[in-house]
This record gives C-alpha cells, sequence and structure tokens, in this order.
C-alpha cells in the first residue's frame, strides 16, 4: 500500500451569517451529469465561462437560478420553493472556502438552505413577446365565467389535490338548479307552520358549540369527531406527523404551547392509526387558533407564514368569520374557541388542564372556565390543580335570557 501523506494546516476558522446586504452563494448540479460549460471541441477538459449566461432570480420565499448556454437549445433551470410543494426543512447546507494563502477556512451559508437540481428544459420562444395581450371583455369577467374558466384548467392541467379541493368546493358552494327549486316550493305552499314554535324558538338563546349528542353515554359519542373534523380535511392535517417522523423540531414560535407540551404523546403511541388522529387534531388545533389570530386586530407579522390549507380555510371563513371582515362577532368567536376546548378535551381523554391553551387563546383562566362549563364540563380538583372533565350524558347549564329595558309606568 501506497503511504497517504497528510498535510497538516492550521487555519483560522471563519463563521459568516446571514447578511440582508449580501446575496448567500447558491450551489447547483445538474442532474444529468452533463456540463455545458465544457467546451465540445477541446479534447482537454477546460471549462469556458464566456458562452453561458446565468440569471438570479430571488424573492422571500423563492429562489430560482437559470443557466442558458448560447450553443445549446436547453435551458437549465433550479428553483427553491418554499411554501404548499416544499418538503419540511430538515437540514441546513453551508458553503466551506478554503484560502491557501491566508490560511482561512471561511463557512457560509447556502442561499434558502438548498442545492439546487438544474433540470434541462427545451427553450422555446415566448409567445407574450408574439402576439398582444388581449382585454377580457365586460360579459367574460362575471364570476361565473371566471369560475368555470378555472375549473376547466384545474381539470386539464392541476394537480390531483387542486382538482379534489376544487370538487369539494363545489359541494360546499353547491346550490339547487330551477326546475328542482320550483318542486320543492310547490310542495311546501300547503304546509302549515306552528308560529307559536317559531315565537318560542326564535326568542331562545343559542348554543355556540360543535355538534354533540347530548343523551350519548360515552364522551367519544358526546362530541364525535368524524362531524367535527370532515372525512375530506384528515390529508391536509399531516404536518405535524411528517415534522415527527423526520425528527425535526417543533417551535414554540410556529405551534402553540398545547401542541408543543404534547408531542411526545405521538413518539408515545404504538398505534399508527392512533398517532395519525392525534397529530392530526394537533394540526386542527393550530390552524383554528392561527385563524383566530388572524382575523383579529392586534394580529402580528409572525402569523402571515403560517399557511392554513385551502379546504380549511374556506371552512373557516364559512363558520367563523363575518364576510371577510376581520374582527369577527362575539358569537363566532365564541364558536370558534368552543371547537378549539372540544378538540383540547378529545386530546387529553376527556381529562385537561386550562393552563397552557388559556395561554394560546389569550384570555383569562375565569373566561375560559365559562366556556368549558358551557360545554358540559365539570370540574376537579387533582394535586391542588382543576382538572376538566366530561361526564355524560350532557348537562348545560340553562340559558338566562335578556332582559329588556324596564318601561316606566
Amino acid at each position: 500500500m501506497e503511504e497517504v501523506i497528510v498535510e497538516e494546516v492550521n487555519a483560522k476558522v471563519e463563521v459568516v451569517g446571514k447578511k440582508e446586504d449580501k446575496f448567500a452563494p447558491i450551489v447547483c448540479y445538474y442532474s444529468s451529469g452533463f456540463n455545458p460549460q465544457r467546451k465540445r471541441e477541446n479534447s482537454e477538459e477546460e471549462e469556458d465561462d464566456d458562452g453561458v449566461e446565468v440569471k438570479t432570480i430571488r424573492t422571500e420565499t423563492r429562489v430560482e437560478v437559470v443557466v442558458t448556454p448560447k450553443d445549446y437549445k436547453l435551458d437549465f433551470v433550479g428553483e427553491s420553493h418554499s411554501g404548499e410543494p416544499a418538503a419540511s426543512q430538515v437540514c441546513c447546507y453551508s458553503l466551506a472556502i478554503f484560502d491557501k494563502e491566508s490560511q482561512t477556512l471561511k463557512i457560509v451559508p447556502v442561499a434558502a438552505n438548498k442545492i439546487l437540481r438544474l433540470e434541462p428544459k427545451v427553450r422555446t420562444p415566448s409567445i407574450c413577446d408574439k402576439e398582444p395581450l388581449k382585454e377580457l371583455k365586460e360579459e367574460d369577467q362575471t364570476p361565473a365565467k371566471k369560475a368555470y374558466a378555472i375549473d376547466r384548467t384545474i381539470t386539464a392541467y392541476g394537480t390531483k389535490t387542486a382538482y379534489r379541493n376544487a370538487i369539494r368546493l363545489q359541494i360546499l358552494h353547491r346550490a339547487e338548479d330551477a326546475e328542482t327549486q320550483k318542486a320543492i316550493d310547490e310542495k311546501t305552499q300547503n304546509v302549515k307552520l306552528n308560529k307559536k314554535a317559531l315565537a318560542t324558538a326564535s326568542g331562545a338563546p343559542t348554543r355556540n358549540i360543535p355538534p354533540h349528542d347530548s343523551s350519548a353515554d360515552t364522551p367519544e359519542k358526546a362530541y364525535p369527531i368524524d362531524r367535527i373534523i370532515l372525512p375530506g380535511e384528515w390529508d391536509s392535517l399531516l404536518d405535524i406527523l411528517e415534522l415527527v417522523q423526520s425528527q425535526a423540531d417543533i417551535k414554540p414560535d410556529t405551534y402553540p404551547s398545547f401542541v408543543c407540551n404534547r408531542i411526545h404523546k405521538l413518539q408515545e403511541i404504538q398505534d399508527e392509526e392512533e398517532r395519525k388522529k392525534l397529530a392530526c387534531i394537533f394540526s386542527y388545533i393550530t390552524h383554528l387558533i392561527k385563524f383566530r389570530d388572524l382575523r383579529s386586530v392586534d394580529r402580528n407579522s409572525s402569523l402571515r407564514n403560517h399557511w392554513i390549507p385551502t379546504i380549511l380555510n374556506t371552512k373557516f371563513l364559512s363558520m367563523f368569520a363575518d364576510s371577510e371582515k376581520y374582527n369577527p362577532s362575539p358569537d363566532k368567536i365564541n364558536l370558534l374557541i368552543s371547537y378549539v376546548l372540544v378538540l383540547t378535551l378529545i386530546a387529553d381523554g376527556y381529562q385537561t388542564d386550562m393552563g397552557d391553551i388559556a395561554r394560546d387563546l389569550k384570555m383569562s383562566i375565569v373566561d375560559l372556565r365559562e366556556h368549558y362549563f358551557n360545554l358540559g364540563c365539570k370540574f376537579k380538583k387533582e394535586q391542588k390543580m382543576i382538572i376538566l372533565t366530561l361526564p355524560t350524558p350532557l348537562e348545560f347549564p340553562k340559558l338566562r335570557m335578556k332582559k329588556g329595558p324596564k318601561r316606566k309606568r
């Protein structure tokens, strides 16, 4: 065996952090192994940078590099997305540069923590450069025409996820046709209404609580989870489960403290279905709390990076918002809080504490206790702590009618 001589170097190591005025280096590689920067006519392996044009596009959430060789009809494009199509960020990349003259080793972060894969794409002339932009006619700008055009585009070119979400939105906003509505009106013309019952029902206040069965004999049947999280919504709630499986950190500034304090439960559960169910409940609680904070007046800038799946955002807007306006009515807010509290009961096996969820909802213990009481919960003390339980059948507190103004005699 040949003896390998390793030269020792006493180098000065310098770690360079991210700087706003300087752009971090970008590391790219050609997926096919073909390097268009090499000279084709020269047999020696020399590189020619004069015949290659490199463009870099950078935004807050995206980095794109386009390498354009002049002698080829190909463009090599590398993209770094952040958002729905991006995978969870598990590791970060850095680039080490060693200067032999100064004996210095600099370690700098790679832009967007991504190693870009340059994919070859055939260069085609831009259609926008050849054809003038046609203005849409007024009759083509109606909501029905726009919705029809979007549906055709998703059906032809959309992904399976986009197609499924479009179908769910159609079912959610489905309206009966004119003939069916006419038949229903004809059948209901001769129906007699009990005006006394309507007056009693309209004068009684309603409870802002999730779907429930007050006569259920078990807590699981009292607030059935399948009526709170619908069957088509489970697949969009796998973010926390993916982070746990990749052993990534659940940051407190990204997820509520209620979720962060119970992540260890996912690692203790052996059954895959139960683990997935609990992770989806944690994700649903997170989206509800983030949606409430986004709709509040005192929302902060950190909430802008939180992405709520389209199917959930549409549902939340229809249930907990008032005509797309911020700061919804108290009834809408109370209904959202009730959904959160019911899910906390399910996540904790119907015995929970109010400490961390009160911080997440920015509410006092006294106000939160009233919400739990309206859900049918009872309180008991265990080791100087107040624990909430859900006895069955449900017993709700009596609703008090609001008194009108006193009349002067």
